[in-house]
């Protein structure tokens, strides 16, 4: 899996929101069950099932072309046909939310995209807002 590429508790990957505005750890924490990717954003910590790297990259694989990150907490309703509105979709493979953690579920499409981005997996635009992905490698 691509995501053994990323950091551990111990030494994490650091990236930056696609705005470039602020920079964030990341790291896998395979012990977990689910096994998960793990965001810590200052004091706040937020987790998302692993999968959801691998989950992503197909959906954008098949989707085709660039799509809106979209990015809402999770108390904001997400907008239609964007990466956010699909981490958190009754039609994902997980058949709704990535996120582990209650209340703090949202910001899907701000901080996993460029986890991917990280990995190879996608492009992603790095504009003040509206920013878009989309995957690297060839339609399945």
């Amino acid at each position: 899996m691509a995501a053994k590429k990323l950091g551990t508790k111990d030494k994490p990957t650091t990236l930056k929101t696609p705005p470039g505005t602020a920079e964030y750890e990341v790291w896998t924490d395979e012990e977990a069950d689910p096994k998960a990717l793990v965001v810590q954003v200052g004091k706040t910590q937020l987790k998302y099932q692993l999968r959801c790297i691998e989950d992503l990259h197909s959906m954008l694989v098949k989707h085709g072309d660039w799509m809106l990150l979209g990015s809402a907490d999770e108390q904001k309703p997400a907008s239609d046909g964007t990466v956010e509105s699909w981490g958190r979709s009754e039609k994902n493979p997980v058949k709704g939310w990535y996120g582990l953690k209650k209340g703090l579920r949202g910001r899907f499409g701000m901080y996993v995209p460029p986890v991917l981005e990280a990995l190879g997996l996608a492009e992603l635009e790095h504009a003040p807002k509206n920013n878009r992905m989309r995957a690297v490698g060839k339609k399945k």
